[in-house]
């Protein structure tokens, strides 16, 4: 308190248990201000600065009152902390006071004591005072010790769901403390659920997400960059990272601009912990990352001794080295069982069994490990081979040279592969794995040189042939921002093209958009591809041509189209793709091929795969990519029936933590845009997600979006849709011809997922790591809100009317902003 002011001090007695005191607001010293008087119901204490807030409050639709803390300046009440979670007051009598042992009393009706913050602290306390810092941290101090460690108590070692910039989560060594975040039930109720959020405390601690007694996810161990399988919680421009390991062991986050309003938290609708920001030109809150991400960070997914890559299908694959335990269950794609050696370890004699390197891969569970954070590799691997039991090590941290070592013991348990990260663990091999592995290295070396130099000869006749007018050559083709790339692609010459469609024949044409034709062709080789040749009136013009070749070139994943090569000649501009033998999507379940060949259970694996296609691209590509004209057209099927994502013309790169932008070109498909992007231009991940629900509606139903026409009233598909969920009879949006091969419980999720991808509201839109995640699981699932689009008289036809009621091809619109 400033010196030289005058204190005033009021006592009060209630059974003689606290003496209140009344405290002067400090106006030129500290960083906040001090409690003047007992906080009652609708009064409240702002922290100096104004960026936080605490008071009663009552959550969502509740009458319920608590005591939170909230933003300050944001228009949206975002709570941050709740002190009686369980314990609600249901009246406006709720009454926060400070007694002079410096503990917080919460009283409710008829003054009896609702929560404290009771400290069990032996020190002298003087003048306790309590104060709300503009971190959002509400601490009692004492006035004769200022300093931090000097805490009576504060709010930020007793977290609820969210964890702020400064914040731990973690534990205490010596008094066995934990700093962990727990998800609310609902938005009405606070009351912690059985999500939470904490770091682990194995020998190798590491930061994981739980639903009771059950570890859900693992964000892996601290390795000195990032953890083991979280890439995005490490340094950027925006935010530094800081893992602490001595007597405390925790983690936090700290903003290096202070003007950023950043906080993550555990979401109880989808199972996630989310990171956000608030957009203050939106006035809203802007998704930057969330875990669980993909299908891969399902616990134990793979089982003992397996891992799993996101780009392959099935996803779950034996550590090289292992087989199934149960070959018949494994490939019905039950995992549970895990892998098991090829042959046995010989450990006894140590010269025997040796380790293969496994690069770019989430570390196993660390439950049953030994850590020594001085120790080499070299001298890790010694120690690991010298235990019988030791089946893997790996650095600690693996900056520079790396140090540390990390040694596992039994099963290998959670092996999720990186792309682009992860880290590189040792993993023990018996001699027969090991020779076998090197007799495959010689073997490759030997035809490696034999094919060098036959490859040599064919380069050189190939620059020959080039000289003759050949049929394709490697070309350097400029991207984005006119830079020149290697695209590594061939270029065919428009001869090769002519001849292998026959001139482009309308026998050979597979379909039609609005950038021109797509035709079937055989080259020489007898090698079947695709061949999209743009129309000169298009409006796709050789910006969105180079645009399409330098990000499909970058692609590489299983539910996306392969790009072979391109053609650009006089005015011919010509994209050359694998050929998929089952055409599009749009061609089974709209009729025009025999819609009964895709029953359910596929059309469940090609709902599952677009997700994953999706997710790839939002999130696990090199730069976030959003497509923008997503569509049923834009699904071609495999000779399989696997879904792969094509027609990037239009796509835009996003990156580092850029999420949304802004156009004055609305470019896509009327009946798939989202909302906001059909009215103003605004396109982010979340206006993908609508086109992505518009998909799984119409893979369900069997009816286009845009020219859906129900009995009575004039609700479009999403509307219809919402409806039926609504009455409880959602069971009803199925096509008749999948009814003998439902699965209902499949059916009904996909229908309640799909209406989450299309609400009106892109925040309340599921991110593609969520939706990936409610398709593969049984969680309980939130309600859909008011899809967009709900009536036909909500849709943007701004004198396209008859374009946008009876076309389904791809639009542009330039729109005067």
């Amino acid at each position: 308190m400033k010196r030289g002011m005058k204190e005033c001090f009021h006592f009060c007695s209630y059974h003689h248990l606290f003496c209140i005191f009344l405290l002067f607001r400090v106006s030129s010293a500290g960083d906040s201000l001090r409690l003047l008087e007992p906080i009652s119901d609708g009064r409240t204490l702002v922290s100096q600065k104004g960026n936080f807030e605490l008071g009663f409050f009552s959550p969502g639709s509740s009458k319920n009152r608590y005591l939170g803390i909230w933003y300050k300046k944001i228009p949206i009440q975002t709570v941050v902390w709740v002190a009686n979670r369980c314990n609600p007051i249901n009246d406006m009598s709720g009454l926060l006071t400070l007694n002079s042992s410096g503990n917080l009393l919460l009283l409710g009706h008829n003054k009896t004591i609702v929560w404290s913050s009771y400290s069990s602290s032996s020190k002298q306390i003087q003048k306790p005072y309590l104060q709300l810092l503009e971190s959002g941290n509400l601490v009692i101090r004492d006035e004769k010790n200022k300093s931090e460690e000097a805490y009576l108590w504060q709010s930020f070692d007793y977290p609820s769901d969210t964890l702020l910039p400064g914040m731990k989560t973690g534990f205490n060594v010596r008094t066995g403390h934990k700093w962990v975040i727990s998800a609310w039930k609902n938005a009405d109720d606070p009351c912690p659920t059985d999500l939470t959020c904490g770091i682990e405390p194995h020998a190798y601690p590491e930061l994981s997400i739980r639903k009771g007694a059950k570890e859900y996810y693992r964000h892996g161990p601290w390795n000195g960059l990032h953890f083991s399988g979280t890439l995005h919680l490490r340094p950027n421009p925006n935010s530094e990272y800081e893992f602490v390991h001595n007597d405390e062991v925790f983690f936090r986050y700290h903003l290096k601009n202070p003007s950023v309003i950043s906080r993550m938290v555990l979401n109880p609708t989808t199972s996630t912990r989310e990171r956000l920001q608030w957009n203050d030109a939106e006035k809203t809150w802007s998704l930057l990352s969330t875990a669980p991400t993909d299908y891969c960070d399902s616990y134990g997914l793979c089982g003992v001794n397996g891992q799993c890559v996101i780009s392959s299908n099935p996803v779950c694959q034996c550590l090289k080295g292992f087989r199934p335990k149960f070959p018949e269950r494994w490939y019905s794609l039950v995992w549970v069982d895990g892998c098991v050696r090829n042959a046995p370890l010989s450990c006894h004699d140590k010269n025997t069994d040796g380790f293969t390197k496994f690069p770019n891969i989430k570390v196993p569970d660390t439950r049953h490990t030994w850590v020594n954070w001085t120790m080499d590799l070299k001298d890790c691997r010694a120690k690991c081979l010298s235990n019988c039991s030791c089946m893997a090590y790996s650095n600690t941290d693996i900056r520079g040279d790396g140090s540390g070592c990390a040694m596992w013991f039994g099963d290998l348990i959670d092996i999720k592969q990186i792309s682009g990260g992860g880290q590189d663990v040792y993993i023990r091999m018996p001699a027969s794995e090991l020779k076998a592995k090197g007799d495959s290295r010689l073997k490759a070396l030997i035809a490696a040189s034999v094919i060098g130099g036959v490859c040599g000869m064919i380069i050189a006749g190939y620059f020959l042939r080039r000289n003759l007018f050949t049929g394709k050559s490697k070309r350097l083709i400029k991207g984005k921002d006119d830079q020149e790339e290697d695209m590594e692609l061939p270029q065919y010459d428009l001869l090769t093209i002519i001849t292998a469609t026959d001139n482009f024949s309308e026998n050979n044409k597979l379909g039609e958009g609005g950038f021109g034709s797509v035709y079937k062709g055989k080259l020489k080789d007898k090698q079947e591809i695709a061949v999209k040749r743009l129309s000169t009136s298009s409006g796709q013009g050789v910006k969105e041509f180079k645009n399409e070749v330098v990000l499909i070139a970058k692609l590489q994943h299983r539910n996306l189209v392969k790009l072979l090569g391109f053609c650009i000649q006089g005015e011919e501009k010509l994209l050359v793709y694998e050929y998929l033998s089952n055409n599009s999507l749009d061609s089974f379940i709209f009729g025009e091929m025999d819609a009964k060949q895709l029953k359910w259970p596929k059309r469940f694996q090609i709902i599952c795969g677009i997700a994953r296609g999706l997710l790839y691209l939002h999130q696990d590509s090199r730069l976030r990519i959003i497509h923008r004209d997503l569509k049923a057209s834009n699904i071609l099927l495999d000779h399989e029936m696997n879904p792969k994502i094509s027609d990037f013309g239009m796509a835009r790169t996003f990156g580092g933590e850029q999420v949304e932008g802004n156009t004055n070109r609305v470019v896509g498909t009327y009946g798939y845009m989202a909302p906001e992007y059909a009215f103003n231009g605004l396109f982010s991940t979340k206006s993908d997600i609508f086109s992505f629900g518009i998909i799984v509606l119409e893979t369900i139903s069997g009816q286009r979006s845009r020219i859906f026409r129900p009995q009575k009233d004039s609700l479009t598909l999403t509307g219809h849709a919402w409806k039926l969920m609504m009455e409880g009879r959602e069971a009803e949006l199925l096509d008749e011809c999948l009814r003998d091969s439902q699965n209902s419980s499949e059916v009904l999720r996909c229908i309640h997922v799909g209406l989450l991808c299309v609400q009106q509201n892109p925040m309340d839109r599921p991110s593609m790591p969520s939706v990936v995640m409610m398709l593969g699981s049984d969680s309980v699932l939130p309600q859909p809100k008011k899809p967009g689009y709900f009536m036909e008289t909500d849709l943007p036809i701004n004198g396209h009317s008859e374009l946008f009621l009876t076309n389904y091809v791809t639009i542009s619109i330039l729109q005067a902003r």
